[in-house]
C-alpha cells in the first residue's frame, strides 16, 4: 500500500467513529442550508481564485508525512490572521490528525479569526466528511481522484453544491483530469507532489495544464519555494497556487508572500483603532482585522468601565490585541486588567515613570506603550522610557489634532504615529514618517461621534497599502 492508501484507510476509521458519535449531523447541516447553489453561481472560494492575477492559497499545517514536524510552535489562528494581512486570497487548513497533526477544532478557530474562504484539506473518503466540513465553517473541500471513483466524485460534487461548498478536485495525471472534467469539476488542482512516494516535480502541473478547459479554475499545488516557481505558474496560466511549507516556515509571512509575488520589500505598519465602545464597533473591527484596538479607561467621551471592556473583549476576534488606555491610573488596576485578560497591552498617557513601566511588565509579562506629545525636533523625552515596548507619539490625547511629522526625524525608537490621522492622509504619513504603526480614533468617526465602518475600512486598507 502507498502512503496515500494508508492515510485513506485510517481516515475511513475516523469517519466510522465520527458517525457513531454524531449520526444526526448530516440532517442537521441540511436543515441549516435551505437553498443550494444555483447552477451558474460562483461561491466564495471559487470567486477568490477567479482573479486577473495569480491567486495564492496559503496553508496552515503543523506536519506532513514527507517533512515530519514543520511547526513545533503552532499558533494557528495567528498564522491564519497573518496570511490574511499578507494578502492571501484563501486559506487551506489541514484537518488530518495523524500524519499532518490537524483537527477540525483548528479549522473552527481559524474560521472565527479570519474572513478569507477556507479549504478543508483532508482525505475525503465519505460524504459524511463533507457535511462535517460545512458544519465546521469550511468554504471548500478536497476530493482526490486517486482514492475515489468517478461515481463518488460526481455525486459528492452535487452534494457540495447542495451545501453551498466549493470542491477542489485533485488530479495527478491526464486520465484523472479527464475524469474530473467529466464529473463537472469547476476547480481542478494538479498536485506537484506524488502522493504515493511524496516526491515533488514542479513541472507536473505545467505538463497537464493543457488538459484542463479554460472555463475551469486551475490550481498548481505544492512545491512553491521561490519567485521562480511562481513565475512558472504564471507562465502556465494557472489561476492559483497552493503554498504550504514555504509559508509555514517563513518568519515574516507578509514579506515572504510579497517576495513570492515579486513585490518589493515593504514594512507594513501595524494598525490600531482606538476608542471602541460598542458591540457594533467590535463587529466592525472583527470584519476589518486591525492589529490592535483600544479601550479608553481614562476620562473621555470614549471611556468604558472594566466590566464593559471585559464584555467587548469577549466579542473581539482572538487575532486582534486589546490595548487599555490609561492616564495616571493606579498600577494595581492596570495589572489586574492585564492579568485577567481584559486587555493585552497597557498604554500610558499620564505622568507614569519608567519604573512603573518596568513593574507592570515584570508582573504581567505584557507589553507597555508609553504615549508622549513631542514638543519639537530637539525633544528627547522618549529617552526617559527605555523599558517601554513602544512609544506612541500624539499631538494631544484624543484631541484629533494633526501632529507635525517633521519634528519626529530624530526619534530613534519604534513608535506608533497618532494625532489627526485619517483615511485621506495615512498613506502620506506612512511614506513620510515610516512609523512602526498608526493609530486612529476621531479620524474614523462620524461628526456626532461613533465609529464609521466605511471610514475604518478605508483607513485599514490605506495604511496597509501605502508604498
Amino acid at each position: 500500500m502507498s502512503v496515500l492508501d494508508i492515510i485513506a484507510e485510517k481516515t475511513r476509521e475516523r469517519v466510522i467513529a465520527a458517525k457513531a458519535a454524531d449520526p444526526d449531523l448530516p440532517d442537521r447541516v441540511l436543515r441549516s442550508v435551505p437553498h443550494g447553489a444555483e447552477e451558474d453561481e460562483i461561491l466564495p472560494f471559487e470567486a477568490a481564485l477567479r482573479k486577473s492575477t495569480l491567486s495564492c492559497i496559503c496553508e496552515v499545517k503543523r506536519a506532513s508525512p514527507s517533512k515530519g514536524l514543520i511547526a513545533p510552535v503552532f499558533p494557528y489562528t495567528e498564522i491564519a490572521v497573518e496570511y490574511e494581512r499578507a494578502g492571501a486570497d484563501a486559506i487551506s487548513c489541514l484537518t488530518e490528525p495523524y500524519w499532518f497533526r490537524g483537527s477540525l477544532g483548528i479549522l473552527r478557530e481559524i474560521r472565527q479569526a479570519v474572513s478569507l474562504p477556507i479549504l478543508r484539506k483532508d482525505f475525503t473518503v465519505d460524504p459524511y466528511m463533507i457535511y462535517v466540513a460545512k458544519e465546521a465553517g469550511a468554504d471548500a473541500v478536497l476530493l482526490i481522484c486517486s482514492i475515489l471513483t468517478e461515481k463518488e466524485i460526481r455525486e459528492w460534487l452535487a452534494l457540495c453544491r447542495r451545501l453551498r461548498l466549493s470542491a477542489v478536485v485533485e488530479a495527478h495525471d491526464e486520465e484523472e483530469i479527464r475524469m474530473a472534467v467529466r464529473c463537472g469539476a469547476r476547480i481542478i488542482g494538479v498536485n506537484n507532489r506524488n502522493l504515493g512516494d511524496f516526491t515533488v516535480d514542479m513541472g507536473n502541473a505545467g505538463r497537464l495544464r493543457a488538459c484542463v478547459p479554460e472555463d475551469r479554475v486551475f490550481i498548481s499545488e505544492s512545491g512553491v519555494k521561490s519567485r521562480r516557481d511562481m513565475e512558472m505558474a504564471e507562465r502556465m496560466d494557472a489561476d492559483a497556487v497552493l503554498i504550504g511549507e514555504t509559508m509555514m516556515r517563513a518568519g515574516d509571512k507578509c514579506q515572504k508572500l510579497r517576495e513570492l509575488r515579486g513585490l518589493p520589500f515593504r514594512e507594513i505598519p501595524i494598525v490600531k483603532i482606538c476608542g471602541l465602545r460598542t458591540e457594533e464597533e467590535i463587529d466592525f473591527a472583527n470584519r476589518l482585522r486591525p492589529d490592535l484596538v483600544g479601550f479608553v479607561f481614562a476620562k473621555s467621551r470614549r471611556q468604558v468601565d472594566p466590566e464593559k471592556a471585559k464584555m467587548l473583549r469577549a466579542c473581539l476576534n482572538p487575532g486582534i490585541s486589546a490595548v487599555g488606555v490609561f492616564v495616571d491610573e493606579d498600577p494595581e488596576k492596570i495589572i489586574s486588567l492585564l492579568l485577567d485578560g481584559t486587555i493585552d497591552i497597557a498604554q500610558l498617557h499620564g505622568h507614569e515613570t519608567d519604573e512603573m513601566i518596568t513593574e507592570i511588565r515584570e508582573r504581567t509579562m505584557r507589553p507597555v506603550i508609553r504615549a508622549l506629545i513631542p514638543t519639537g525636533e530637539d525633544d528627547d523625552s522618549w529617552k526617559k522610557y527605555p523599558h517601554a515596548d513602544l512609544l506612541l507619539l500624539d499631538a494631544g490625547s484624543g484631541s484629533g489634532q494633526k501632529l507635525d511629522w517633521t519634528i519626529l526625524k530624530n526619534v530613534d525608537a519604534p513608535f506608533i504615529l497618532a494625532g489627526g490621522l485619517t483615511p485621506d492622509n495615512v498613506q502620506e504619513a506612512v511614506r513620510t514618517v515610516r512609523p512602526f504603526g498608526v493609530d486612529v480614533s476621531s479620524g474614523v468617526e462620524y461628526p456626532e461621534g461613533g465609529k464609521s465602518f466605511e471610514k475604518m475600512k478605508s483607513f485599514v486598507e490605506s495604511a496597509r497599502n501605502a508604498e
